[in-house]
């Protein structure tokens, strides 16, 4: 008996007849144990008879579409089949998909498959289908080149492609390491063995490492490099044949030195636009930044629009896109922004020797980011990159999309997963181990997060639509919740409280931390007397040993560090979980509208269709604990 495939996959096998491709989404049932197998043996011959006539289809002996959960067929040209389940025509209910699970309650647990009605034929049958912004051929042949291409993002946006578009082109991967071997390492170790890629593992079997060898090709650089670090004959490689590039390169610690951000932030954007006006099969640039490059729109109050940041007589301003009737003027002083990367990389060249660089760079781009209306040096940085996209440009196509607070996928390739903590991640653990006990934040405020596959999805989308279109303007994109889809900090901690309850964090000798509702605290210095005081509560048989009354020396000092640590978790959270501003993604929802019905299944990215509560606290906290924390607090198994 072979092992339950509990993964999501998508397979594509053209035929020769009627020129359709086949898309399998499988959960295979362990009653089924051969469908894996017979998946695998389709996509490699990738020429397999799937029709004799027009109404009537097999795959293999059939017993690979009996086992399936889902099956669809699609067309590549006019028509496509509907979703087939165990052998029987589905009919797909769009509507119900559209809909929003946490404004409408819906039958059953909410999952996708109780939104989607069956028909009973057994019979195939074809319907007109929209043909939409055409994604598959877009992207069919092309040649990427993507910078950041062992960060998270980047890295399912690698799988995504991979996997609904086997016959892409070739991958250029843009990876710092010190020479070819190395970046191979690294393509192995980081991107082939990851877990993230495990059904494309078993799509293509004991094929998978020679398939993904044929379309990613390792090159060793850096973006904060001239050139981007590139040799000579490999830069003329992807001169001659890239046709998108995608920037995703970015350091996206809050906190990182000035000079560290600005150069691959805001310098690298414009080392890869030089580098993009010689290539000479260019259809596009697309760039990842972040919503919050907008700045703290005038104290983090409006509607935040989907515009470019630009720079305006050589200066700039936090919050300028953002509609705000309350407050009309900002109270930031303008950007200049080459003054700006001057001023940072003077400072290191004047105090190099300095052992305490490092903060005083940390520091300095926090000082730098709050003075002119950014809430830290990332989405300073972020920004600025921005507007240097924008003044050099030229004629080059270029795409911004700008995701919020992007964290684990909600359904591809398979619920939940995660590689490293994001933003909210570190108080969701320190919470569930019983550390902290509130938070100082606004219940009402709106934390905009969004799942990685949504933000891959759009990417894909609005790269397919401005790269056909071939315009050399600079299309922006929120890939956002905030306004379609609010979640409330107050419904997040309650969900996460949820969590907890039903699957609490077990301690070091195996009990579990029973937690309580979170609490929200309205100062810093309320906060701190609250952890002091559960510290001491926690160890309070320790406290008597003191005669004088004083705290033990151990207790003292696990106070001292519990209460830093989490006055560093709040001072840096503080811009966002006071945040009211909110992200307009009109552009997007243009987007979505635009797509076929069959691209929706494969590529849609409808934020509405987010059931926060069963996101927070079934998918994106399970994957939490078991790809970051490797199961770390979890009940061990039988």
């Amino acid at each position: 008996m072979s092992k339950r495939c509990t993964c999501k996959f998508h397979l594509y096998t053209k035929t020769q007849m009627l020129g359709t491709v086949v898309l399998m989404e499988s959960v295979c049932p362990s009653s089924f144990p051969l469908a894996c197998k017979k998946v695998v043996t389709v996509s490699e011959k990738h020429d397999l008879w799937l029709t004799k006539r027009r109404n009537s289809t097999r795959l293999g002996d059939g017993n690979a579409t009996k086992s399936c959960r889902k099956f669809s067929m699609i067309s590549s040209g006019r028509f496509a089949m509907k979703r087939i389940k165990h052998g029987t025509v589905a009919s797909v209910t769009v509507g119900s998909l559209d809909s929003n699970p946490n404004y409408k309650k819906i039958q059953g647990d909410g999952s996708v498959k109780d939104r989607v009605s069956y028909g009973g034929s057994n019979s195939t049958t074809f319907m007109k289908m929209n043909e939409g912004i055409g994604v598959l051929n877009f992207i069919r042949g092309k040649n990427f080149f993507i910078t950041g291409a062992t960060g998270f993002l980047a890295k399912v946006l690698v799988e995504k492609i991979l996997r609904t578009v086997p016959d892409v082109g070739k991958i250029f991967l843009l990876i710092r390491a010190e020479n070819k071997q190395a970046a191979n390492e690294r393509l192995k170790s980081e991107i082939i063995n990851s877990d993230l890629f495990k059904c494309l593992r078993q799509i293509h079997g004991n094929s998978y490492e020679h398939f993904m060898l044929s379309k990613l090709v390792s090159v060793v650089g850096n973006v904060r490099e001239p050139n981007l670090g590139l040799e000579a004959d490999v830069a003329d490689v992807i001169r001659k044949e890239a046709n998108i590039i995608v920037n995703s390169a970015a350091t996206t610690d809050f906190r990182e030195r000035y000079d560290v951000a600005i150069d691959i932030n805001t310098r690298g954007p414009y080392l890869l636009m030089s580098f993009a006006k010689k290539c000479k099969k260019l259809e596009l640039l697309l760039h990842v930044s972040t919503a919050y490059a907008n700045g703290l729109v005038l104290l983090g109050k409006g509607r935040v629009m989907e515009e470019p940041l630009r720079i305006r007589r050589g200066e700039s301003m936090a919050g300028e896109n953002c509609i705000n009737h309350e407050t009309p003027a900002s109270p930031y002083p303008t950007l200049d922004v080459n003054g700006e990367i001057k001023m940072a990389l003077d400072y290191v060249d004047r105090d190099f020797k300095n052992k305490g660089l490092t903060r005083k760079m940390k520091e300095l781009g926090l000082e730098r980011a709050r003075k002119y209306g950014w809430q830290d040096g990332y989405t300073l940085t972020k920004a600025m990159g921005e507007m240097l996209i924008e003044e050099n440009k030229g004629d080059i196509p270029v795409v911004i999309v700008r995701p919020s607070v992007v964290e684990s996928t909600y359904r591809e390739p398979f619920p939940g997963w995660i590689e490293e903590t994001r933003m909210m991640d570190p108080l969701i653990l320190s919470y569930g181990k019983g550390e902290l006990k509130g938070f100082p934040y606004d219940p009402k405020v709106v934390l905009d997060i969004i799942p990685v596959d949504m933000v891959v999805n759009a990417t894909l989308a609005a790269m397919t639509r401005h790269g056909m279109a071939g315009k050399g303007d600079v299309d922006i994109y929120h890939i956002a919740t905030s306004v379609a889809n609010p979640l409330l900090l107050e419904d997040l901690a309650s969900f996460v409280h949820d969590h907890f309850i039903s699957t609490p964090w077990i301690d070091f000798e195996g009990r579990p931390i029973h937690v309580q509702p979170g609490k929200t605290f309205s100062s810093m210095d309320e906060f701190s007397a609250d952890i002091w005081g559960h510290v001491i509560q926690r160890n309070g048989s320790a406290t008597r040993v003191a005669a004088n009354g004083k705290l033990p020396q151990k207790i003292e000092s696990v106070c001292r560090k519990l209460v830093e640590k989490a006055k560093y978790l709040a001072d840096i959270y503080e811009p966002y979980t006071f945040y009211a501003g909110r992200f307009d993604n009109s552009n997007s929802q243009r987007l979505m509208e635009s797509l076929s019905e069959e691209e929706k299944k494969m590529f849609g990215f409808d934020v509405k269709s987010i059931d926060w509560k069963d996101y927070i606290a079934n998918v994106h906290i399970p994957g939490l604990r078991n790809h970051v924390m490797k199961g770390k607090g979890l009940m061990p198994k039988d």
